[in-house]
């Protein structure tokens, strides 16, 4: 899996200043390295954009490498939502946002997600498009507030589904979150609300649309 990723960016990304420029500021702010491939946020541009979605919520900002991928996809009407549980990653996300262009589009609810997502329904806030990638073990409740919050015919985007290839073969040391992975795969296959796929691209990404 490494080794297809390793090609798959070889041939499709070339040079970012702006997106190696945040992975420095995440090393140099002590964050852990943990953004998604280059190639998995491409992609995220390109589903933004293929779908003309208008309205981006993000569940996990770290340094703002994803936003900045999400928010190049839309035009100057999109905006993005950001999650963030820490002020600080919220802080450094919204200066490489700003970076990028997009600082006027991007805002940032800080503090525990479900109690973010829980106020976004109740201030009957709705998107068409979803992007989690945080804490693995509410990726569940994640997706059951993306839904609630959801225009008919949005995409969730989830990151990390194959958890290093471990969530697919049982030889792999098995990650932390193994277990939770291959549950909420199982549950985004067989959802009745959504129609959904797998993409082996990065550490996996699952992606669906909804249908109300």
């Amino acid at each position: 899996m490494k080794q297809i990723n390793r090609y798959i960016d070889s041939v499709f990304y070339s040079q970012d200043d702006i997106l190696e420029a945040v992975l420095i500021s995440i090393k140099e702010n002590g964050m852990r390295s943990i953004s998604v491939s280059p190639s998995t946020g491409k992609l995220l541009t390109l589903l933004v954009s293929m779908s003309g979605a208008k309205s981006v919520l993000e569940i996990g900002a770290l340094g703002g490498y994803s936003g900045i991928c999400l928010a190049r996809g839309f035009d100057r009407s999109g905006t993005l939502t950001s999650l963030e549980l820490m002020e600080s990653y919220a802080k450094l996300a919204n200066t490489n946002l700003s970076k990028a262009g997009f600082g006027s589009q991007v805002s940032y609810l800080i503090g525990p997600a479900l109690q973010s997502l829980e106020q976004l329904v109740s201030d009957n806030r709705q998107f068409d498009f979803f992007f989690i990638d945080a804490d693995k073990e509410n990726y569940e409740n994640y997706l059951n507030y993306c839904i609630r919050l959801a225009e008919n015919g949005a995409l969730i985007v989830c990151d990390n589904v194959l958890a290093k290839g471990s969530v697919a073969d049982e030889s792999a040391e098995p990650e932390r979150h193994t277990e939770f992975m291959k549950k909420f795969n199982e549950t985004v296959a067989n959802h009745p609300q959504l129609e959904s796929v797998l993409i082996p691209i990065g550490d996996g990404l699952t992606v669906s649309k909804v249908k109300k």
